[in-house]
């Protein structure tokens, strides 16, 4: 436990004694969209230019060429310095033997620096993983070489100075995608149950000019939407997508389900997500509770900032890796979205605060994901509430965007 002054309620301000949700977002950053990175082989070192835009925006990435299409070109380069990058893609597709599938996978990283998670089953492959970017690339790559595989949409971070993940998990899951239930049981591989795709200029195009009746659906968690969403869009109710239960249920209270009673034969459900995988499972669910007109943002709402900019998106966007939060990955230096100058609020306080990047309350038990001010974070000891400020496991605050480590680094401390 870490030693320290108690902290009571009546030595804190008012402010304390209770709680506020968080709400709404600030104007994202400029993130650049080519940067050009230096590689050491065995043979040489290579300069090599990532464009993060991995393909046209409206298609998906193309298996036609030898060379990777989010690659361009190499040179030799002086500095010796490795980048790494953040690598996401998902694929729903038959797989006969799943274990096998894994077996071979590992196979091939064998000896490549690659952390994250890969999960492989029946029904298909999840994958979001980082590594040196000869690493990172060479198994993209590789995987689009296989034929059912040659359509997968690849996408690619912006470097990074590090692993965005602490290890590589890669094994057979029964489920892809964790929902209450599991997901084994739905036709996630029947591409007709599940809702019809919108390349990012559709769905900019859907939001801009609907004249229909839209219900615009975040099939994420509720602190996602915290910290960046598309305009229109409700909070969602759930801190765990595997509970959400949108028009799924005929009690479902029409202030929390953005879904009840809306017409399911006419009316245009519109969902998205981080990258796609998740609206793909849950509107094949909505798919076999009878909702007819469903689309997805396909690539979801990074493929979208890679093409779109912020256009009707306010805020950045949450990633389950270390980086937690990102601004939009291309911003028009000639426009500007004043809707994005509204600031998200304190979990604690309410108070506006200045940076969208949440922070694990320091009670391990409690380990909340919460968005703080920082006075709320130094009176609180990065807690959360002021109960969990006398919790048996309290962790230090961490600095900056460091994340916490395994509680055997604070123990006995």
């Amino acid at each position: 436990m870490i030693m320290g002054s108690l902290t009571t309620l009546a030595s804190l301000p008012p402010k304390y004694h209770h709680h506020h949700h968080p709400i709404t977002t600030i104007t994202p950053n400029n993130w650049f969209r080519n940067c050009s990175i230096s590689i050491k082989t065995k043979r040489r070192i290579k300069l090599i230019n990532i464009r993060l835009q991995p393909c046209n925006c409206t298609t998906a990435l193309s298996s036609s060429t030898s060379t990777p299409n989010w690659v361009k070109g190499n040179e030799v380069f002086e500095e010796d310095e490795r980048v790494f990058v953040v690598v996401n893609f998902y694929r729903f597709v038959s797989i006969q033997d799943p274990e096998a599938e894994v077996d071979k996978h590992l196979q091939f990283l064998q000896g490549r620096d690659i952390h994250g998670r890969i999960y492989i089953n029946e029904q298909g492959i999840n994958a979001q993983y980082s590594g040196p970017s000869e690493d990172a690339l060479a198994y993209a790559s590789w995987i689009k070489k296989d034929e059912r595989f040659k359509d997968i949409l690849v996408q690619v971070s912006s470097p990074v100075q590090r692993h965005a993940f602490p290890r590589l998990k890669l094994r057979y899951k029964p489920s892809l995608v964790q929902m209450e239930g599991g997901v084994s049981h739905l036709p996630l591989v029947d591409s007709s149950m599940r809702a019809t795709p919108l390349t990012p200029s559709e769905w900019r195009e859907k939001l801009s000019n609907s004249d229909k009746d839209v219900v615009l659906l975040d099939v994420r968690n509720g602190y996602e939407w915290d910290i960046g969403h598309f305009n229109g869009a409700q909070r969602p109710n759930v801190d765990c997508f595997r509970s959400t239960t949108f028009g799924l249920s005929e009690s479902e209270d029409v202030a929390s389900d953005p879904l009840a009673n809306v017409d399911k034969e006419n009316t245009e459900i519109l969902m998205y997500c981080t990258g796609g995988i998740r609206c793909d499972v849950y509107s094949t669910i909505l798919r076999q509770k009878g909702y007819k007109n469903l689309y997805t943002l396909k690539g979801g709402i990074s493929h979208y900032l890679e093409c779109e900019g912020p256009v009707e998106w306010i805020g950045n966007l949450f990633v389950f890796d270390s980086r937690l939060s990102l601004p939009p990955s291309s911003v028009k230096h000639d426009s500007t979205n004043d809707e994005n100058t509204v600031f998200a609020k304190c979990y604690i306080c309410g108070s506006q605060v200045s940076e969208l990047r949440h922070r694990n309350c320091a009670n391990l038990d409690c380990n909340l994901l919460f968005l703080c001010c920082s006075s709320c974070m130094n009176d609180l000891r990065g807690c959360c509430t002021l109960k969990c400020t006398s919790a048996d496991r309290l962790r230090p605050v961490l600095p900056g965007h460091e994340r916490y480590k395994k509680w055997h680094h604070y123990r006995d401390t």
